[in-house]
């Protein structure tokens, strides 16, 4: 019998290395309009998310959102809207993708108490849902439908 990366793999599957955090969260690299971020993979975050901070670096065109957003100790938090965003995980691409922003200094706060590095953002269930999502906690694999 195949391994599992090899069944996805040849079920048209790739595979996204994961790093686990000091904090015991999954870290994975991201291009969002090309330009490389370091990304929490967060399986409970419904929305994928940027920080503010990170607008800039991103290219992003931004617009005022009515949406509120909470998250992890915060609630009501005031958003973002960046539409029509290229986004691509490993070998995995999506296009016109719409990215909320929000205030991430809470999350970059608690990460650098426990030495671990600041994120620009936050992959969630959005996307994890458009790629057929598959984890490997054992081996630290994302597995992507291409």
């Amino acid at each position: 019998m195949k391994n599992l990366k090899e069944f996805l793999l040849h079920q048209g599957y790739t595979s996204i290395k994961l790093k686990k955090t000091k904090t015991n969260h999954f870290e994975i690299k991201v291009k969002i309009n090309k330009i490389k971020g370091k990304f929490i993979l967060d399986t409970g975050a419904s929305n994928s998310c940027l920080g503010f901070h990170a607008s800039e670096k991103f290219n992003l065109q931004t617009e005022d959102s009515e949406h509120k957003a909470s998250g992890a100790g915060s609630n009501d938090l005031k958003t973002l809207i960046s539409n029509k965003n290229k986004i691509q995980i490993g070998k995995f691409k999506l296009k016109k993708i719409a990215l909320i922003l929000i205030d991430l200094s809470h999350v970059n706060s608690a990460l650098l108490t426990q030495n671990a590095g600041e994120v620009d953002g936050i992959i969630g269930a959005d996307i994890l849902q458009k790629g057929k999502a598959i984890i490997d906690y054992k081996k630290k694999s994302l597995f992507l439908k291409l």
